[in-house]
């Protein structure tokens, strides 16, 4: 069910040449952005029209409206199961309290008497949230989207899920309690590359947004491409990645049931087992036949994801080399199930997030652990973060100097205008110490200074 990559006996190669080695789906985003501009020009041009067409071609509903009354979000909430309202609300609770801790302050810093520079942050001023709803429905993305920007201070935001027959064209509805429960008021049915492209360009009924972020497929993936400088996007998500490094002190019946929680996902989702024990591969390929038998999605999700070329079982020589092998991979989630783990975990350098020991599954970030669950993938951990309240906001420099602190620096900024054959650069400050002969004095710094 589950190929083997055995890179033991011989040393391990270096850069490129170790991630070549490894599992990785195979993910075009660049065939798929052709695909998409037809229909992100189309919203461009015929706004809410276009939405509702792609909606009946591609959800098989003919919506009346695109934004979602408020009247829906409201009965989706009162007509939620308890248990599932207990479960977002933790849920929330959890997530707010580690994104508040992430809130940055504006700091001031005096670089010489007179002359300070202070960076302040501000979050940016509307951003559009979404949340898949194709082969699974994600409530849990809802909440991983909207509180970082709630906590970062977004005063404007909105969120689109696809529209769904079963449920009148109306987004499904626990993502409509999810949005209650946030007091997210502005919700809209739009799926894929209609959404992005309705928040890039604005339509009749929703207005543009600065910027985009949630999980969603390969559509989203290259509208998020397409429309990059136009808006700001949070990444380009690929297919959802779990990599698991373990020594023979890992129970093997919790691996196998990791990996197939992640499997679940999609056929393009990737589970890699990273060990230096061939005993440990040995029994988690034996607990995978019979765990995946016992669980839904078996055939269209599963199988293909756990026999597909982006996973595997990678046998190493040692835990140092299997660390070498999980830097190399960058993996979105990268649980460490060794002696020791914390002290492990502690030395990984690249993975959206790392979970440490038998007690902390993937399962646990992605719902109640209180992290983010919108990470990055396909390797880019090595050198992007996953989404946090920093996401949301810009960090802008206030520089302010005196007349005297400006002078005694002057002649330092003529010289290297000058350097860079960018005279008026130098111009500019020479300009405001005409007749200032002390200051003038220096436009040449004399030997020392």
């Amino acid at each position: 069910m589950i190929s083997r990559i055995d890179l033991r006996g011989d040393a391990l190669p270096e850069g490129p040449a170790l991630r070549d080695l490894l599992p990785r789906a195979d993910f075009d985003v660049s065939a798929a952005l052709e695909k998409v501009r037809p229909i992100c020009e189309a919203v461009h041009h015929r706004g809410d029209a276009a939405l509702i067409d792609y909606a009946e071609k591609f959800d098989g509903v003919r919506l009346e409206s695109v934004r979602v009354p408020a009247g829906a979000i409201a009965d989706a909430l009162e007509q939620l199961d308890p248990a599932v309202r207990a479960a977002l609300e933790e849920s929330i609770r959890r997530t707010r309290l580690v994104h508040r801790a992430q809130r940055r302050t504006t700091h001031t810093t005096q670089v010489v008497p007179g002359g300070s520079v202070t960076e302040k942050w501000v979050p940016v001023d509307r951003v559009g949230l979404y949340a898949p709803g194709g082969r699974s429905v994600y409530p849990s993305s809802v909440i991983m989207n909207a509180v970082p920007a709630q906590e970062a201070g977004v005063p404007s935001m909105a969120l689109a899920s696809p529209a769904q027959k079963e449920f009148g064209g109306l987004p499904h509805p626990t993502i409509l309690a999810a949005c209650a429960l946030l007091g997210i008021d502005e919700v809209y049915a739009a799926g894929g590359a209609t959404a992005v492209a309705m928040f890039a360009h604005g339509t009749e009924s929703c207005p543009a947004a600065d910027m985009v972020t949630g999980p969603g497929n390969i559509w989203v993936a290259a509208a998020k491409r397409y429309f990059t400088g136009r808006i700001g996007i949070d990444a380009e998500a690929g297919p959802t990645e779990i990599a698991v490094l373990a020594d023979d002190t890992a129970d093997p019946a919790h691996i196998a049931a990791d990996l197939i929680s992640q499997a679940e996902h999609d056929p393009l989702a990737a589970a890699v087992l990273v060990t230096d024990s061939v005993a440990l591969a040995d029994a988690v390929e034996k607990e995978l036949a019979p765990q995946v038998a016992a669980t839904k999605h078996i055939e269209d999700r599963i199988v293909p994801a756990l026999s597909g070329r982006q996973s595997a079982i990678v046998l190493v020589d040692g835990i140092d080399e299997g660390l070498r092998v999980v830097d190399a991979y960058a993996a979105e989630h990268l649980e460490i199930q060794t002696e020791d783990a914390a002290a492990v975990a502690d030395r990984v350098r690249n993975a959206g997030a790392i979970f440490v020991g038998p007690w902390a599954p993937v399962s646990l970030g992605d719902y109640a652990a209180g992290s983010n669950h919108v990470l990055p993938t396909g390797g880019c951990a090595c050198h992007s973060s996953g989404l946090s309240v920093q996401s949301f906001l810009r960090g802008i420099h206030i520089v302010d100097y005196t007349k005297d602190a400006l002078a005694d620096v002057a002649a330092h900024v003529v010289t290297l205008a000058e350097a860079e054959d960018l005279p008026a650069h130098g111009a500019a400050v020479k300009a405001r110490f005409v007749g200032d002969e002390q200051v003038s004095r220096g436009w040449k710094v004399p030997e020392g200074k």
